[in-house]
């Protein structure tokens, strides 16, 4: 009888303790990275999808446009080609080709509308008006996906690195830190206007 006390104290004693430990803590940050990572790959996604249908309306008025057409066609496959898994987020080279990929589609992407704007027809077109709009849009969700992202690892990085949780985690859950989206290499040079 009085083991079965004791048995009941100790259960109760080590719940008591992983209750301040951070144990389940630890893991609902970082199912909020994995989330926020979610979201950054959905938004991806919808930029992906959108390019067909803008390739498709630019093709129609600048046909002798081919190069830059075709550069944006393989920038999206290229892209849409580099998958990165939640288990890939604390591989910083892993993020680094995804965000190669997706810096040189939205490159493609910037040298494309820098085309339309020879074609003063396709800019009052409807349908090319309805899909640069969507695809602004969509450059913005995608930011802040990151953003949150971010804002989400940090947390979660922060939380792994603090006592008494980093003790939790190095004795039982060996979580790894999650990398940062940083921003794309040629963003650090100002774009330069020339008239």
């Amino acid at each position: 009888m009085k083991s079965g006390k004791f048995f009941s104290a100790m259960v109760l004693a080590v719940a008591m303790t992983f209750t301040g430990c951070g144990y389940n803590t630890m893991q609902q940050q970082e199912e909020k990275v994995f989330k926020a990572w979610g979201d950054v790959e959905a938004t991806l996604q919808r930029r992906a999808d959108l390019i067909p249908n803008l390739v498709e309306t630019v093709k129609g008025y600048a046909s002798h446009e081919r190069q830059t057409l075709e550069a944006v066609v393989n920038a999206r496959a290229k892209a849409t080609s580099v998958k990165l898994s939640a288990d890939d987020l604390s591989d910083a080279a892993a993020l680094q080709r995804l965000q190669q990929s997706q810096g040189e589609l939205s490159s493609a992407l910037s040298r494309l509308l820098v085309v339309v704007e020879q074609y003063p027809d396709l800019k009052a077109n409807e349908n090319f008006k309805d899909l640069q709009n969507q695809l602004e849009g969509t450059e913005n969700r995608i930011n802040v996906a990151r953003q949150r992202y971010n804002e989400a690892a940090e947390e979660f990085n922060s939380s792994i690195r603090s006592f008494p949780n980093s003790l939790t985690n190095s004795l039982l859950l060996h979580l790894k830190r999650k990398e940062y989206i940083k921003a794309d290499e040629a963003a650090k040079a100002a774009p330069k206007v020339k008239f």
